[in-house]
């Protein structure tokens, strides 16, 4: 049987949300298909999907991005999830972090949703929260802004030359997560960095 995971980068769907804080997740999964050369298709499950592999003989990845609103992930993602026999151990979704500086990667199993309305209905579909998570840190406004204005600014031109790099290593996450497990993850990406 093949070693199958779905990996799901959060976002909104046009291009109106693109390049904004909170499609940082649909940036890292856009990186992992290019490494691949791969372009996303049309999936009848609402979402656009990449059938690749983790490398020559590794874990086959099914990367994903919905084309549903960021709050209405989760059916997507469990239509997706029960489509491919995907259990949700190995449904990885990578999205923004408020609570995490910029430039910044935490990778976590469960827990709280943290007020992230994707992963909060991504917990509600699957009928768990038991899932990996490689959280992107954004960092929170400064001043009285609105966070839920800020995760939908795009991010700033200091922010954007950092941006690749960032968006690279959680690529770089993702598939260390799946090639050597969640422990060997986090000790590499939660050290600090130089």
């Amino acid at each position: 049987m093949v070693d199958t995971w779905l990996v799901i980068g959060l976002g909104n769907p046009g291009p109106r949300y693109e390049a904004t804080r909170h499609n940082v997740g649909q940036m890292v999964v856009d990186d992992l298909a290019r490494r691949r050369g791969e372009t996303f298709t049309a999936h009848k499950a609402n979402a656009r999907v990449v059938e690749t592999w983790l490398r020559p003989g590794a874990a086959k990845l099914v990367l994903a991005k919905s084309n549903s609103y960021m709050n209405t992930s989760g059916g997507p993602v469990a239509a997706l999830a029960k489509f491919y026999g995907v259990p949700a151990e190995r449904v990885v979704v990578v999205h923004d972090e408020l609570d995490i500086p910029f430039d910044t990667l935490k990778l976590k199993v469960g827990g709280g949703h943290g007020g992230h309305n994707g992963v909060r209905d991504i917990a509600k579909a699957l009928g768990t929260p038991e899932f990996p998570r490689v959280r992107v840190g954004i960092g929170r406004p400064v001043g009285r802004q609105d966070p839920a204005d800020w995760v939908l600014d795009p991010f700033s031109s200091a922010e954007r030359t950092t941006l690749p790099i960032l968006v690279g290593d959680a690529a770089d996450a993702v598939e260390q997560l799946v090639d050597e497990g969640l422990l060997a993850a986090q000790q590499r990406w939660h050290a600090p960095r130089d």
